[in-house]
């Protein structure tokens, strides 16, 4: 049960970093304020960021990569946290619109939740490869 549960959650997480690293690539425009300004070259990191989570995404969709992916994906969102916290802590808006400090505060917490979450699948894949390989 707890192994389907973690499948369940790879699937969605994988897809949903999939869908957002294309989003890169489809309206960089969207992604390009929130780089920090020392990074410079924002277009670079924006389509970069977008490269790395297609590939997570796609890895955490394939059991045989997800313990790879999952731990991929805790680094890749503490490290993107960065953007995020520059648009806090200067009032960035997206879309024309900034953020109340709640809703950051919410995006942090989620942010944190899906670190978790990745840990989780990164866990408990290792036994289910195992078992196939052991099956097989």
């Amino acid at each position: 049960m707890l192994e389907r549960l973690r499948t369940g959650f790879a699937l969605f997480l994988g897809a949903a970093f999939f869908w957002i690293g294309v989003q890169h690539f489809t309206g960089p425009e969207f992604f390009e304020p929130i780089v920090p300004d020392l990074l410079g070259h924002a277009t670079f990191w924006v389509y970069a960021s977008g490269v790395v989570e297609i590939a997570i995404g796609a890895a955490m969709m394939i059991p045989v990569s997800r313990s790879h992916a999952g731990k991929a994906m805790a680094v890749f969102l503490i490290v993107l946290y960065w953007a995020n916290l520059n648009m806090w802590l200067n009032d960035i808006p997206l879309m024309g619109t900034t953020f109340s400090n709640t809703a950051h505060m919410a995006r942090a917490v989620a942010q944190l939740g899906m670190i978790a979450l990745a840990l989780f699948i990164a866990r408990g894949t290792p036994n289910q490869v195992q078992r196939i390989e052991e099956e097989g």
